[in-house]
Formats: C-alpha cells, structure tokens, sequence
C-alpha cells in the first residue's frame, strides 16, 4: 500500500505540474483523468463497498451541469455556482434515494437507468429553463485557453481528492464497515442492529454529490451544454468499468482503472479511428473476464506466486 500510495503522490504531482510542463492535450487528458476519477470513486462508494450495481451517474453528473449553467447565468461567480449545484444535487440524491433504494439487484440497476433517461427527457422538454435541444450556453471563463485549461484542471483535482478523503473516510470508519455488512447480507445487516436505510442512503448521496460537482465544472468547461451530452449513456457504461477494471470496492481501484482506460481509449481511438470503440469494448471484456478482480488483483496473484516459489525453495527435512 505504501508503494501504491506513493505511485499516486507521483501522478498527482505530475497532474498539478501539467499546465507548465505540458500542452493543451496534454491538460486536456489530465482534466478528464481527474473527471473520471471523481465519478469513479464516487461510484465505488454505492456500486463497489456497499454493493449496489448503480448506473444513475449520469443522471446527477447532468443534474449539476445543469445547475451550475444556470446559475451562472442567473450571475452568480462561477465558484459559487459550483458549490451551489454540488448541494442541490445532494438534496436531490438525498430524496430520489429514500425511494430507489428500496430496491434490490437488477431492479435497482434498471431503476438507476431509468434516472438517466427521465432527467434527459425533463432536460429535453423545460426549454424555458434548459434550452431543451438547442442547448444551454454557458458564460465563457475568461484570460485565454492557457489560463482556462489551468483554472479546470486544477478545479477538478480538487473535486478528486475531495472523493479521494471521502473513501478513506469511509473505508476507515463505521460508516465503511456497515456498508460493507449491507455488501454481504442486508437482512443479517439489520437484524445486528445497523440502520441500512441511512446508510444506503448516506452512501448514495455521498456518490452522487462529487457527480454533481464534477458535471457543473465540466459545464463551464465546455461553455455548452445539451440534454444528450450531459445526460449520456455512454458515461453511465463507462464509470462503472473504470471501477471494475481497476478493482471495484478497493481504494485506489476506481483510479487506476480510470487511468487504464483513458490511456487506452486515447492509442485505440489514435490508431483505429473508425473501429475504436469496438476495439476498445473487447480489449475491456477481457480483461475483466481474465481479472475480474481487476487490475489490482494482478499484485495478489503476484505476491501469492512468490509465496509458492519460496515454499518451493525450501528444502525437505
């Protein structure tokens, strides 16, 4: 752990580094690895500790883009509307919670789903406050690329290492181990006393409040948003296998399946223009069909076999 947690003070030195060693790409690709994160670990806290298969992040990442725009647009400094989106999508969390959490298994995943698609179509159909298909401008951050590319990479990594405490928080605390006695048997869960019902519901706005803020910053980002891009499909697929392909319910899974996905999404899309997505999809399948502890599962299977070596070596008495 102290070698991975190391490794991880390296990238994020690198990431805080970018805007003066690296180029707009470059800054680029750091402000998606740090978005990513944040929904990943975010995630991690309802679909990997507590068990619950969760693909509503798209819903709250376009709830926050949303709320951010508008407040912005109604005057309020971009910070603050940042803040101020993160919050409402919490109380949103905290309400939509109490009543899908009521369900269990495929019929929370599908429940989750369906999340994404009435906020798409709510989106879609509030012109008056959305701008419905034809989308939502957002005021532009003023100073320049250089100095815009900076200000959201760095906002981003703050929103990661916010997500980043709130694990260890959790993984540390009572809240962890109650999620994770709901993870094994939720009714065994109650009968010794555990409040599964809080806890759920702790863990599902704690996942989606770094969804939300990550989703108003990414609206000032890219200065527009529509009801497709900000209520996406693909995203709603894509956090999930980030978690697992580093090692859902793990600490630093989510982020190293982030940046092994990012890393490889950018060579195959560079290298099989038109065929990078199918690619891409096969080249995850097997891997989590080969380790589907993820790729953290990889130092296990290593430090085991050293085990086995070393019994080998030792001679017959």
């Amino acid at each position: 752990m102290r070698i991975q947690y190391a490794l991880l003070g390296i990238v994020s030195a690198l990431l805080l580094l970018l805007p003066v060693i690296g180029d707009n790409y470059l800054v680029r690709f750091g402000t998606f690895l740090c978005l990513y994160s944040s929904l990943a670990m975010g995630w991690n806290i309802i679909g990997g500790v507590t068990g619950y298969p969760s693909f509503g992040t798209a819903a709250f990442f376009g709830a926050g883009a949303y709320a951010g725009a508008i407040l912005q647009i109604a005057g309020a400094p971009m910070a603050v509307a940042w803040v101020g989106a993160a919050a409402l999508v919490a109380a949103a969390a905290a309400v939509v919670g109490v009543m899908i959490l009521r369900l269990r298994g495929h019929y929370f995943a599908v429940g989750s789903i369906a999340l994404v698609e009435v906020a798409r179509l709510v989106a879609s159909s509030w012109t008056d406050m959305t701008g419905g298909g034809m989308g939502l401008n957002v005021p532009i951050l003023a100073g320049g690329p250089d100095y815009a590319g900076a200000v959201f990479l760095y906002s981003m990594f703050v929103v990661a290492a916010l997500a980043f405490a709130a694990a260890l928080w959790i993984d540390r605390g009572s809240l962890g181990f109650a999620l994770r006695c709901i993870q094994q048997n939720e009714d065994a869960a109650n009968m010794v006393g555990i409040n599964t019902t809080a806890c759920k519901i702790a863990a599902f706005v704690l996942s989606s409040v770094f969804a939300g803020a990550a989703g108003a910053i990414y609206a000032s980002w890219t200065a527009y948003l529509d009801p497709t891009d900000a209520f996406s499909i693909l995203m709603t697929l894509k956090v999930p296998v980030m978690a697992m392909l580093g090692g859902a319910g793990t600490m630093l899974g989510p982020i190293v399946g982030v940046v092994a996905f990012q890393t490889m999404e950018e060579l195959v899309w560079s290298n099989f223009l038109e065929l990078h997505h199918a690619i891409l999809g096969l080249i995850i399948v097997g891997l989590i069909f080969i380790l589907p502890g993820g790729l953290l599962s990889l130092q296990g299977w290593r430090r085991r076999a050293g085990a086995s070596v070393k019994r080998r070596e030792v001679p017959a008495e």
